[in-house]
């Protein structure tokens, strides 16, 4: 095979294909395959190194180098010629492998005899699972139609390392997705779930690689091509109009489904032997291995887009759709690469955790995992390509952490965690309608965070005051088309009878940054969270905002209403909002519909320049609430979608305790209500130390209420803010310590 032709790399697939169908064991596959790939192209060396661990390749079975380094012969990815190949995904094609950047002896193999080397990666879906080598004692680069040919025959052996065709003795040569793995990701939503996997989007298997007939194989692939673009055209067709990214997404789609490249390289895959849906997933998995090393943004999400249009066109091809015929399991984990609000909605309270490959901490989903109080770990890499369907699965995320399949030890200390979890939770039970009365007399309201009616249940058996932050933005999130003012009324409505005659305080729609409607157009801002938002956009384009305030207004109907208008940065905004409420008050009032018994308008302390406000504003509002995720991340100026400075400050740093304090002391010369909401409010050490900085109403997710409460009655606030203040004079930059210690001692 020298002379590379199309027919000869049938035929070499054919041989191949002849090999997967005999009842062998595993390494005597692999010997007989190296055997004939080393025969077809007229190489002295042909060997296979595949990936014991997610770091070293182990050399698994050679023609022409010493067989006693089988098994024995390993090395880390990036170490060797071999190792470069699996790290960066790429073919190195060189005539004296001996002088070539990154090449390493191996002395046990006798190498030192061959010159030429040719390695390519085998990968499957852009995820490295080894390296397939060809290698000639004439100092020679291999032929564009070689490394095409052996990149071919690489992709043929990816899929039939995925089929288990290999499976032999050792840790290369096990059964793929039956270890255990685990995942360091990044904590979304606290919480614990143990249970099966569930995958969103279940994987294509391709199960016949080689085909025997090219024309049949082409004729396939241009007919599900065709079927593919006709599918697109009608998507563009049914688009919202004004929705911009989504339009931009089809047409994406639509230019690469007409790529004549694309085309070219799959008739090309189909004419040396591959399937027509081995093509695809070969043109699919080059792609995503191209993904993850390309730096700009904009064209990873073109490459997404391919990766999404190749799925696309597997399905079509092998039939095997979304809706695989699996029923849900009894505890599913939702596994994902991603996934939008409302597709995560309409799994609803059956999940018992969701884990992501990509996600941020401030996206829909985390919005609607906190409101469904269902564990989330996000930046969870490679969880999609080695998880399948009703895999065991753990999820720890309050840690971050994923098991997959994990061993009886892990499963058994995660469920001595889980019981303790599950006793505290009784213990809470015990206390949930006692006041959070801290031993020296101080009372804390304790409210609960709230965005969805599935929320609302929680508020009596968590024992919440009430709920102090309604988010109405999700109404608009899982909405293809602006709510109409009757169906926002007739919600808010319903959200008022569940809490009776207790307090609610809806938050006016909170767009913008990490927070973008479906069907409104995207603003293309180098930094979001500092740009066009929340109540800059209720101000700049008033018709949307007016359309809630009057159906909050009807769905009060005779009942008090507390409203509250986020990321106000000065006082003028906060003016300007409440002059647009008062307008539409008088609006209803003329129409003569039922006004609230009581109007409290109130504003989100998000920014550090409101602390500084005058005195008129702080008079005027009838109450503020802290916004502590905002507040934070802009008081310290650390993005809390950015992992490499987001733990970096400490809420309780003595600086920020300080700034707070300064927001509870000009509240309290205008006796204007304050309360902080936000993910520190919910964690018991930091509540404990903001009550005893003077807060006394605290708003969390429905959860943390017990936890919450059962520390501060068990401790003394005049004695917490005693240990503050020594923290805070000793010089220490946060008071952490110092409380952790004083708490200790409590027992």
């Amino acid at each position: 095979m020298a002379q590379s032709s199309d027919t000869e790399s049938r035929k070499l697939l054919s041989r191949l294909q002849a090999v997967m169908a005999d009842a062998d064991a595993g390494q005597e596959r692999l010997d007989r395959i190296v055997h004939l790939i080393a025969d077809s192209m007229g190489t002295e060396v042909c060997s296979v190194y595949l990936l014991r661990d997610a770091d070293t390749l182990e050399l698994c079975a050679t023609q022409g180098l010493a067989p006693e380094a089988v098994h024995v012969t390993r090395m880390r990815l990036g170490e060797g010629l071999v190792g470069r190949v699996a790290k960066f995904a790429r073919a190195i094609n060189t005539a004296n492998a001996p002088v070539a950047k990154g090449f390493r002896y191996m002395p046990e193999t006798g190498e030192e005899a061959y010159s030429s080397f040719l390695g390519v990666p085998i990968q499957r879906l852009g995820e490295p699972m080894g390296v397939l080598v060809v290698q000639s004692k004439d100092e020679r680069e291999y032929s564009e139609d070689e490394v095409y040919a052996l990149e071919v025959v690489a992709m043929v052996l990816a899929e039939m390392t995925e089929l288990g065709v290999f499976v032999g003795e050792g840790a290369a040569l096990s059964a793929r997705h039956t270890s255990q793995y685990m995942i360091r990701g990044t904590c979304a939503q606290e919480g614990a779930a143990m249970g099966q996997v569930w995958l969103h989007e279940p994987r294509v298997v391709v199960t016949r690689p080689v085909a025997d007939d090219p024309e049949a194989e082409r004729k396939r692939l241009n007919e599900a091509i065709d079927q593919l673009r006709t599918d697109i055209d009608k998507m563009l067709t049914r688009a919202p109009r004004g929705d911009k990214e989504q339009a931009e997404v089809l047409e994406a789609y639509r230019m690469f489904a007409r790529s004549r490249g694309w085309m070219r390289r799959m008739e090309e895959d189909i004419a040396r032997g591959l399937s027509a849906e081995a093509a695809v997933e070969k043109e699919q998995s080059s792609a995503r291995a191209r993904m993850q090393t390309v730096p700009d943004a904009y064209l990873r999400d073109r490459l997404h887009d391919l990766d999404d249009l190749s799925n696309r066109l597997l399905r079509l091809l092998t039939g095997q759709g979304r809706d695989t015929g699996a029923e849900l399991p009894k505890n599913p984990v939702l596994v994902a690469r991603n996934i939008g609000p409302a597709e995560l909605l309409d799994y609803g309270r059956k999940l018992k955790g969701v884990v992501l490959e990509e996600g941020s901490v401030g996206s829909h989903a985390a919005i609607v995992a906190r409101a469904l109080a269902i564990p989330l770990v996000i930046h969870a890499k490679r969880i999609t390509t080695e998880a399948l369907n009703g895999d065991p699965i753990l999820v720890d995320g309050d840690q971050g952490i994923v098991h997959l399949r994990p061993e009886d030890t892990v499963s058994g200390a995660f469920q001595d965690k889980m019981a303790m979890q599950a006793e505290a939770q009784e213990r809470y039970a015990s206390i949930r309608d006692k006041p959070a009365q801290a031993l020296c007399g101080t009372v804390v309201s304790l409210q609960m965070n709230a965005g969805l009616m599935a929320d609302l249940p929680s508020l009596p058996s968590s024992g919440a005051e009430g709920v102090g932050l309604f988010r109405t933005e999700l109404q608009f999130l899982t909405r293809a088309r602006v709510p109409r003012r009757g169906e926002l009324a007739k919600l808010y409505s319903s959200v008022m009878d569940a809490a009776g005659d207790k307090r609610v305080v809806f938050r006016t729609l909170d767009i913008g940054s990490d927070k973008v409607l479906p069907y409104m157009k995207p603003q293309d801002e180098p930094n979001p969270a500092l740009g066009w938002r929340a109540i800059r956009v209720g101000l700049d384009k008033p018709g949307v905002m007016r359309m809630q305030l009057q159906a909050l207004i009807r769905a009060a109907n005779g009942r008090p209403l507390s409203v509250m208008f986020p990321f106000i940065a000065q006082f003028d905004e906060f003016t300007a909002a409440r002059d647009h409420l008062m307008k539409e008050i008088d609006r209803e009032a003329a129409l003569g519909h039922v006004l609230p018994a009581d109007l409290k308008v109130g504003a989100m302390l998000e920014t550090p320049s409101l602390a500084f406000a005058p005195r008129q504003f702080f008079e005027m509002a009838d109450f503020i609430s802290i916004g502590g995720n905002d507040l934070k991340q802009f008081f310290f100026a650390a993005d809390r979608e950015n992992e490499r400075v987001r733990r970096r400050y400490d809420t309780l740093n003595v600086s920020f305790l300080t700034f707070m304090e300064q927001i509870v002391h000009r509240c309290a010369e205008s006796d204007t209500p304050l309360s902080f909401c936000g993910e520190d409010a919910g964690r018991p050490v930091e509540a404990v130390c903001f009550a005893a900085m003077g807060l006394r109403n605290l708003s969390m997710r429905p959860a943390s209420i017990g936890p919450v409460k059962s520390l501060l009655r068990r401790v003394n606030l005049d004695e917490a803010r005693a240990v503050i203040t020594d923290a805070r004079g000793s010089g220490a930059q946060s008071v952490r310590g110092a409380v952790m210690d004083w708490l200790k001692r409590q027992g």
